[in-house]
Formats: structure tokens, C-alpha cells, sequence
């Protein structure tokens, strides 16, 4: 009997065993679900951290993104053909830049600085530098062309200014069938620039043209934001060919703007001249500039400095009595070319001697 209800008390404890396993059963897959969900619910959210700790791909830096100014690349050869509008409005079509003729100094210096120097096959006679555009054939001066001389050297393009003339000679030049373009030649203070941007256009290469524009653009306005706005030497800007013409220059000439790039006060402001008028005694005694800017070959026309104190009452202003007197380059002074900025430092620095000089 003892034997009996032992093993009927522990069948009793097996039974009430059964009876809490459903319930330890639904407890065990409550707690796996749970488990699965949190494990589930980290590989989600884990992603999720490391996405918001790192930027997004338009936050990343990148050269892509970042805004700036395009490269301009410098063309290895021109760009041919094209069609373009010269100053003048008109259209001209440029088929070969092989055979090149400037009718212009400053156009001849300008496209030997964009490297077609080599095309250039003859050059009028205010062509005096570089050297190689000097040693080149004559076709005449810019004013006084004749197309039939022109003709002979069978040019594929023919870029001036509207100095070249006269006008029928580049009118025949055009019925003939070569290409004539106009290029600006403001003197102003963005003209360089924008006769070099003419010129490169003509001729198939716009940004060599930009690069060499856009740096000489910058050094002028540097320059020019370098002077003193303080007691302005007075200068005046002569033009000399011996003793037949002697001239103080005016508002429209290319040194105009020079002058005041430079920091000087302009004797065409104080005399009001626009274009120019000769030289006399009384004109210059009221101006009376503290220095003179004249062209090279007219100051060796009445032989130097000494001579040019003989020219009206120039060595009686404070210019001739200290002796003030600056020559430069003839092509240099007057053409606006891409060597302008060499042109206006020299001149920044003469004009500051000036001011230490009158200061002492």
C-alpha cells in the first residue's frame, strides 16, 4: 500500500506538472518573439545611427559641387572657321588665320602676345615692337594704305582699328575678298582688354585672348587702386615731331587715362582740351604741370631734354625747371597695347619722384 500511494502521490506531482507546461510554453514563445522583435528592431535602427552620423552625399565637399569659376582653356590651335561682328557691325567670315596682316601696331603687338606671331606676314610702319613684327616686310603706314600693295602679300585676314585708311583703300580690300576686321581702340582704361578680346576672336582663339586680357585687366585696376588721391602732380602729355608739330594732348588721346591711372592731375583737364592744341607759352604757364610725358622719337626730334626746354615756356614750368620730363616708346605710350600695364607701373613710379621731389 505504501509502495502504491507513493507512486500515485507522485503520479498526482507529474500531473500537476502537465498542468503548468502550457502555460511555461506560451511564456517561453512570448519571450522569443520579444527577443526576435529587439534583434529585429537593433539591425534596423543600427544602420539608421551610422546614416545620420555621416553626411549625406550633397554634404560631402567635392570639386563637382562647389561653386567656381570655369577653367579657360588655352586653345592649342585656332578654332576656324567663324563668323563674327567687328566694331564696325559688320559680319565677316574667317576661313585661315595662315597669312595674317595688322594694318595697326598695336594689333601687330597683340597678336604676336597670342602667340600667331609666325602667321604674320607683313606689318604698316607704327609696327615697332616685338622685334620680329619690326623685321617683317612694310605695306605702309596705317593711315595711307593702298590695297593693291596689300594684295601682294595675299593675306587671309586684315585686322586694324579705325585708324587704317583711308577708307577707300580698305574698301577695295574687302571687294577683292579678304577678310578686313575692325577691332575697338577706346582709350579708356578697359580698352586694352577689350581690343586683345577683339582681336583673339578674329582669329579663332577667344580664350588666349581672355587669359591675357583678364590679367592685364587686373594688374591696371591694382595699379590704379595703389595711388594716392592727395596733391596730384599736374602732367601733361605732349606729342612732338620736331618743329613742325608740337601739341599738348587732350581728353580723347590714349595717354588721358594713363595719367590718372597713374595719380596725376591731366593739364587737359585744367585747359580743357579735348582733342589737342599746340603748345604755347601762355597755355602752359597756366597749367604749369610738374611733369611731361612725351613719346620717345619726339623728344629725340628737337634732340633731348635741352631742346625741349627751348619749346615754348617748358622750362619755365615746374616740369622743366626740375626736369620732370618721361619719355617712353612711342608704340607703348599711344597704342593701348598688351604691354600697358609695364607702361602704367613705370609711370606710377615717376610721378610718385615727383611727389617725394616736391615734397622735400
Amino acid at each position: 500500500m505504501w509502495h502504491k500511494r507513493g507512486a500515485e502521490h507522485r503520479f498526482r506531482e507529474d500531473l500537476s506538472i502537465f498542468r503548468w507546461l502550457p502555460l511555461l510554453l506560451l511564456s517561453l514563445l512570448v519571450l522569443f518573439f520579444s527577443f526576435s522583435a529587439c534583434s529585429s528592431g537593433g539591425e534596423e535602427a543600427s544602420p539608421k545611427v551610422e546614416q545620420e552620423s555621416l553626411p549625406t552625399e550633397t554634404q560631402i565637399p567635392s570639386s563637382s559641387t562647389q561653386s567656381k569659376v570655369p577653367e579657360i582653356v588655352y586653345e592649342e590651335e585656332p578654332v576656324l572657321p567663324i563668323s563674327i561682328v567687328d566694331h564696325l557691325g559688320k559680319e565677316i567670315v574667317i576661313d585661315s588665320v595662315e597669312r595674317i596682316i595688322p594694318l595697326d601696331g598695336s594689333v601687330a603687338e597683340v597678336i604676336f602676345a597670342l602667340d600667331l606671331g609666325e602667321n604674320v606676314v607683313a606689318t604698316d610702319l607704327s609696327a615697332t615692337w616685338p622685334p620680329e613684327a619690326d623685321a617683317l616686310p612694310e605695306i605702309g603706314y596705317q593711315r595711307s594704305l593702298s590695297a593693291e600693295t596689300i594684295a601682294t602679300f595675299t593675306p587671309t585676314i586684315l585686322i586694324g582699328t579705325e585708324i587704317a585708311g583711308p577708307p577707300q583703300a580698305i574698301e577695295d580690300l574687302r571687294k577683292l575678298g579678304y577678310p578686313v576686321v575692325i577691332v575697338p581702340n577706346e582709350a579708356t582704361q578697359k580698352g586694352p582688354g577689350e581690343k586683345i578680346r577683339a582681336v583673339a576672336a578674329a582669329l579663332g582663339v577667344p580664350n588666349r585672348g581672355e587669359i591675357l586680357a583678364s590679367d592685364l585687366d587686373q594688374q591696371i585696376a591694382t595699379l590704379s587702386d595703389s595711388t594716392s588721391n592727395e596733391e596730384k602732380p599736374v602732367v601733361a602729355a605732349l606729342y612732338i615731331r620736331g618743329q613742325g608739330t608740337q601739341l599738348v594732348l587732350g581728353k580723347n588721346s590714349a595717354t588721358y587715362w594713363l595719367i590718372e591711372a597713374a595719380g596725376g592731375t591731366n593739364v587737359a583737364d585744367i585747359l580743357g582740351i579735348d582733342d589737342y592744341i599746340p603748345i604755347t607759352a601762355e597755355s602752359l604757364l597756366v597749367a604749369a604741370p610738374d611733369a611731361i610725358v612725351v613719346p620717345s622719337a619726339g623728344l629725340e626730334s628737337v634732340r633731348g631734354i635741352e631742346g625741349l626746354l627751348e619749346v615754348g615756356s617748358i622750362s619755365q614750368t615746374p616740369a622743366g625747371l626740375n626736369r620732370a620730363i618721361f619719355s617712353y616708346d612711342d608704340q607703348l605710350l599711344l597704342g593701348n597695347g598688351p604691354r600697358i600695364g609695364s607702361l602704367l607701373q613705370s609711370l606710377v613710379n615717376d610721378l610718385q619722384s615727383v611727389q617725394i621731389a616736391r615734397a622735400e
